[in-house]
């Protein structure tokens, strides 16, 4: 269920929902992860959603849950999987609270779906679900993205939605 503002968090599979009266304009899903070019992409999304008379939904995306492993290795230590799933929980909650504070702070319609998965896959099913106008992630810094692939590379490849790459 999609509130102005989120009170919680959508952990469903399914699509949001609108329970407001007010008419929408535009919908833009954001991807968002706590990075800094993460960030520039839900302030420029946040900006054409004024623009527009819209909605945004920023959208952050853990690891799938149920994985085969029970254990991950992060620089060389073995962390358990539950372990990962908690901090997950925590990140996306922390995101949460500064999506809706940002939202009410710049009088934007903004929600907050967390969902765990393939990144691209996900954007990609929230933004087909609720019908979005637009998908906006922020450009990869990583070096490793640069010869592997980043999810903006890997969403507008999909051409399955209008793609925004936001390079700060």
């Amino acid at each position: 269920m999609m509130m102005r503002h989120r009170q919680r968090m959508d952990h469903s599979r399914d699509h949001v929902h609108d329970s407001s009266e007010k008419p929408v304009n535009a919908r833009i899903v954001v991807g968002i992860d706590g990075s800094d070019t993460s960030w520039d992409a839900f302030c420029w999304a946040c900006g054409e959603t004024r623009r527009l008379d819209g909605r945004t939904v920023a959208v952050f995306v853990g690891p799938a849950s149920g994985a085969s492993a029970t254990a991950a290795s992060f620089g060389g230590a073995v962390v358990a999987y539950g372990v990962i799933q908690q901090t997950m929980t925590d990140r996306a909650e922390e995101l949460s609270d500064q999506v809706r504070s940002y939202g009410r702070d710049h009088g934007v319609d903004v929600a907050f779906v967390y969902t765990r998965g393939d990144a691209a896959r996900e954007l990609l099913r929230i933004a087909n679900a609720d019908h979005a106008d637009l998908l906006v992630v922020g450009r990869s810094t990583k070096a490793r993205h640069h010869l592997a692939g980043s999810l903006g590379r890997r969403l507008v490849g999909r051409r399955d939605a209008p793609i925004i790459v936001v390079v700060p």
